[in-house]
């Protein structure tokens, strides 16, 4: 099994070094087996959302591209895809990735209001740090 970086993902799925790309994707197409931890997809995510100014669509279907290749194994293969879920319901996804972690928390307490909102029907319930 082997690991591929941020780097070799976003040239697969954005093509923009060509040379790069053809080597990500040859390498990949040679790998048998392919871990993708949490922290990669996370940054994948980021690059293509800040670096790229992809929309959020655009790049959760990226993200299940990557996710229904044959040979990728997926770190915590449920919590990324509640992840996901949380991701199209409008989260943010690292909040999204942070809360699917936390599966088996009663609570996830945050001081973000955005967060909050969103995440106040979810499992664990998101929640704002008390007052006193």
């Amino acid at each position: 099994m082997v690991t591929f970086d941020t780097n070799l993902w976003v040239r697969y799925l954005t093509n923009d070094d060509k040379a790069q790309a053809r080597r990500a994707l040859a390498l990949l197409e040679q790998s048998e087996a392919v871990f993708l931890p949490k922290t990669v997809l996370l940054e994948v995510e980021w690059v293509l959302r800040a670096a790229y100014r992809i929309e959020a669509a655009v790049i959760h279907k990226s993200l299940l591209q990557i996710l229904g290749l044959p040979m990728v194994t997926a770190e915590s293969p449920g919590q990324i895809a509640a992840a996901l879920d949380f991701y199209a319901q409008g989260f943010d996804f690292a909040d999204a990735l942070h809360l699917a972690s936390s599966e088996a928390s009663e609570a996830f307490y945050t001081f973000d209001e955005h967060f909050i909102r969103k995440g106040r029907d979810a499992l664990p319930p998101v929640m704002a740090v008390p007052t006193r």
